[in-house]
């Protein structure tokens, strides 16, 4: 997986994606389609220059001017929510800097007031961050056994060295084609699932299962949320085999949970669609479908990645998610 490629792909469509949410002229959203089209100028000329290192360049542009003020703006407005005024606007203040625009100098002078008014709650009388985080995972079991289970079995390639040999990795069990359907290897359909090419796969693939994970397996149950991963999963890897059986697609051995973590995504998208009835069901499901076309261009911009196995998964979790039940305790909170 080439690293300079995924950059650029964040600094192109993530730049439209924020100038497509803007289009309006004026208003508090000009300082971010001003941003928006730097990064784009940027990465364009660092692609005709510099194309080898372009997607570096453009996604620290990305990263500096679009992904640090929006993730400051959000936990200014955390701060002021607990009541630690003097914490939101010192940074505030700080994302002037890198974002100076009306939006961010009202912010800037409401927490100020609010300051003056109230004063600041202090900093051990309010939930920490990690605190959230810690109680996020809590509440998601399933996501945090997956999540282990998915880092035990790196931490097996690595003593295996499967990472630098490819007939390790599949040894301990990468989806073959030829392996399963003629010598009747099954459970690689399983074992593929766990595996993975090197950190930065298993990383992106963790990320999004614990971005997407505990909100969903709040609303479903921890036994159901586990077994849509694997189902979905089993039906990535079983939808590779038979496209590849049918000659719709080239035999190729894949590991990776990305298959299991786009049935994530089709899961949210079924469970939304049928339980549209659900505080806020309707902005979600706008959400996840976003997702699925920026991971579909990816996947249609990048040769190494399997969107066969993608489309796959979604597939399958999308046909899990119209037939699971949510729990009652999340349709009676809003």
């Amino acid at each position: 997986m080439d690293l300079n490629h995924i950059f650029l792909f964040v600094a192109v469509i993530s730049p439209l994606l924020v100038l497509a949410r803007a289009w309006r002229p004026g208003g508090i959203f000009r300082g971010w389609r001003v941003a928006a089209i730097i990064v784009l100028v940027i990465t364009g000329v660092s692609w005709l220059l510099k194309p080898a290192s372009s997607g570096y360049i453009g996604g620290s542009a990305w990263f500096v001017l679009l992904f640090l003020p929006a993730v400051g703006l959000r936990k200014a407005s955390l701060l002021a929510a607990q009541g630690r005024y003097e914490s939101a606007r010192r940074l505030t203040a700080a994302l002037q800097f890198l974002h100076p625009t009306a939006q961010l100098r009202d912010q800037l002078r409401l927490f100020q007031t609010l300051e003056a008014r109230h004063g600041s709650v202090r900093e051990t009388e309010s939930d920490v961050p990690q605190q959230d985080r810690q109680r996020r995972l809590r509440s998601a079991p399933a996501v945090l056994i997956l999540i282990l289970l998915n880092v035990a079995v790196f931490l097996l390639e690595l003593w295996r060295g499967a990472l630098a040999k490819p007939i390790t990795l599949h040894r301990l069990g990468a989806l073959d084609y030829f392996a399963v359907i003629n010598n009747g290897e099954f459970w690689r359909l399983f074992t593929a699932l766990f595996l993975h090419y090197n950190l930065l796969h298993l990383v992106f693939n963790l990320f999004a299962l614990y971005v997407l994970g505990p909100p969903l397996e709040k609303m479903i149950g921890s036994l159901r949320f586990g077994f849509c991963y694997l189902i979905s999963g089993l039906g990535s890897t079983a939808g590779v085999v038979a496209l590849t059986l049918l000659r719709v697609i080239q035999p190729a051995e894949l590991v990776g949970a990305s298959g299991s973590v786009m049935g994530i995504v089709g899961a949210w998208a079924g469970f939304l669609l049928r339980h549209r009835h659900i505080w806020q069901a309707r902005q979600r499901l706008l959400n996840i479908l976003m997702i699925i076309v920026i991971q579909i261009a990816f996947d249609i911009s990048t040769p190494q990645v399997s969107t066969s196995a993608h489309l796959c998964g979604l597939v399958s979790g999308f046909i899990l998610g119209l037939v699971l039940a949510p729990r009652r305790i999340s349709l009676a909170t809003p």
